[in-house]
């Protein structure tokens, strides 16, 4: 980028950690429980600060972490896919979070969004921003997958009215598990590499997205956060956690940069449900609303209205 367009680390740190505050306090006040705030520090460079809740009277375990790592070398993972910044310095700083509720009709929900930087002496920064928000319902509910989509579309279409489709097309391309042939839930959006506007005019659309995650996901919290559940719908929602573990742990790229830039362990899987059941060869019932959640909701299909 130009040095006309100059790029402020230390705004985007701000708001991130800003972000992370604004959502632990809001999820304490829904959930009635505290999160553990654990700040750590990175070896190599830079640390973060992770929240976790766990046994929370909504939530199963609810993590939402801030972390700003520092490096000279990054690792294959991002060199593979961006030749131009080995070699050089480099920033990545971001908030991730992973809400698990305990009752299946709640979604589980995951968003990220971030910021990466490479410097070298005597040549302009190289930097992108990516991010992005998916939910994972158990049982499908057509009004709240509507919903969660048509706020993220509302909240991004003012960068780009073709965006929606563009990231959502990513999305679902991104959260499919090949080996299963099957998405992972009803997805959302999710972009990587954003700098095709200004830094300011990028960073705002990053924001866009964070500021309207309670806005996407607690309705639906609210309405389902009610609804009896039978010990039978709980196993089918920890039968369905585990394409959860097999996405984050086979496919996902967070969790190989995080684990190949010796990143801190316990944070980088603090996405993992706490309970869950693998089962061999099962298959829901004809008509049953488990087969009405593979029929209806895991399937590649526009949601509303574009």
């Amino acid at each position: 980028m130009t040095l006309s367009n100059p790029v402020d680390r230390e705004l985007v740190k701000q708001y991130l950690i800003d972000l992370q505050g604004k959502v632990v306090e809001t999820i304490e006040i829904v959930d009635g429980t505290n999160f553990l705030n654990d700040t750590w520090q990175r070896k190599e460079g830079g640390g973060g600060t992770t929240c976790i809740m766990e046994k929370g009277n909504i939530f199963e375990r609810a993590g939402v972490g801030f972390s700003h790592v520092i490096g000279s070398k990054l690792p294959k993972s991002a060199t593979d896919a961006h030749p131009e910044v080995a070699n050089r310095r480099w920033e990545a700083m971001g908030v991730s979070l992973v809400f698990h509720p305990d009752n299946p009709f709640i979604p589980t929900i995951h968003m990220n969004i971030r910021f990466f930087i490479a410097s070298k002496d005597g040549e302009e920064d190289i930097w992108w921003f990516g991010g992005g928000m998916d939910l994972t319902p158990y049982y499908g509910f057509l009004e709240d997958v509507t919903h969660f989509h048509q706020t993220i579309k509302n909240a991004i279409d003012p960068f780009g009215a073709e965006l929606y489709k563009k990231f959502k097309d990513q999305c679902d391309d991104y959260f499919y598990l090949k080996h299963r042939e099957e998405p992972r839930g009803v997805g959302g959006i999710f972009f990587d590499d954003y700098n095709t506007d200004s830094f300011f005019g990028s960073f705002e659309l990053i924001k866009a997205v964070g500021d309207n995650l309670l806005n996407a996901y607690l309705p639906i919290v609210q309405k389902r956060k009610k609804n009896s559940f039978s010990e039978k719908q709980k196993d089918f929602q920890l039968y369905r956690r585990s394409r959860y573990v097999e996405f984050n742990l086979l496919q996902d790229r967070g969790t190989l940069f995080g684990i190949q830039s010796k990143g801190r362990v316990e944070s980088i899987l603090m996405s993992m449900p706490p309970m869950v059941k693998w089962s061999y060869d099962w298959s829901p019932d004809s008509g049953s609303e488990e087969e009405k959640l593979y029929k209806e909701f895991l399937v590649r299909k526009n949601w509303i209205a574009n």
